[in-house]
């Protein structure tokens, strides 16, 4: 009866600790990064170096400015011209500066979706980027560059249903903020006491049932891990089924940035309860056999 009611409450501890943790982590990482315009920022501000979405810029700058200019049969040649100015310019300081100036507006546009603005998509908007770079090609007297237009040139990040989808779940997370973590963290620590006190008799027994508690303990924060992890591949997946496929690198791109301290918790989290699981199983073991030499 013992072992049985003991597997049981093992068994439940593992499942409250699957759902715990993704959802302490989670709630973490909307109040400390997507709530917070300057971390926001900063996650995305490395991809102004990124191949891709250099790519993705120069591309949608250079289409919409060949929109406006008639060069006849030279159509291709100015495009190719012009396009490589552009691409030229993504690898400057001022290129990035203005691209931190398109995602600290972009991320108003993230918090207002997320927030109760319902039907609308989460867009970056590149006319800062655009606006930048016309002036400084001018500057340096590139021909046909004044036929590029500064107007709305959106790179759409969260289509506007899905934004509605998520709105309910952010919402709830957001008001857990850092709880949720706390409170996952005190309550394996008072499975492991609890244990401890109602283990077998003396202090042995008290030992062995909480080095027990502390390696279920520890697999529950490696399945939540894994959870965590899954939950962030299905949730890619999910957003990024309806962006437009002209922007789904760059979508991709952007996601990957703001997720990648999610992404570095669970392999963190993984490793320690794994870790913390083993421990447990070799002390317990190592303990076990000194009560049997004592004997």
């Amino acid at each position: 009866m013992r072992t049985s009611l003991s597997a049981a409450l093992a068994a439940v501890l593992l499942v409250l600790l699957a759902v715990l943790v993704p959802l302490s982590a989670l709630a973490a990482w909307v109040d400390l990064e997507i709530d917070n315009t300057d971390r926001y920022v900063a996650a995305v501000e490395p991809l102004a170096s990124d191949p891709d979405v250099q790519d993705i810029v120069s591309d949608l700058i250079t289409d919409k400015a060949m929109k406006q200019i008639d060069a006849g049969p030279l159509q291709d040649t100015v495009r190719n011209f012009l396009h490589e100015a552009v691409q030229s310019f993504t690898t400057t300081d001022a290129f990035r500066t203005a691209w931190n100036a398109a995602n600290r507006t972009a991320h108003k546009a993230v918090t207002a979706a997320l927030n109760g603005d319902g039907g609308k998509a989460v867009d970056i908007d590149l006319a800062p980027v655009t606006e930048q770079i016309r002036r400084q090609l001018l500057d340096s007297g590139v021909p046909f560059a004044d036929g590029i237009p500064v107007q709305h040139t959106d790179i759409t990040l969260l289509s506007a249903d899905h934004a509605d989808q998520l709105r309910h779940t952010f919402r709830w997370l957001r008001a857990g903020s850092i709880w949720p973590a706390v409170g996952t963290v005190l309550f394996a620590v008072a499975a492991v006491i609890v244990a401890a006190v109602r283990g077998g008799p003396g202090r042995a027994g008290a030992v062995r049932s909480g080095l027990t508690a502390t390696a279920v303990v520890g697999l529950g924060f490696a399945l939540g891990a894994l959870v965590l992890r899954a939950v962030i591949a299905i949730a890619r997946n999910r957003v990024l089924a309806g962006v437009p496929g002209s922007d789904h690198d760059a979508a991709a791109a952007v996601y990957d940035a703001l997720t990648a301290s999610l992404r570095t918790t669970a392999w963190v989290v993984l490793g320690t309860g794994v870790a913390v699981a083993l421990c447990a199983v070799f002390a317990r073991m190592w303990a076990g056999r000194g009560s049997s030499v004592r004997t």
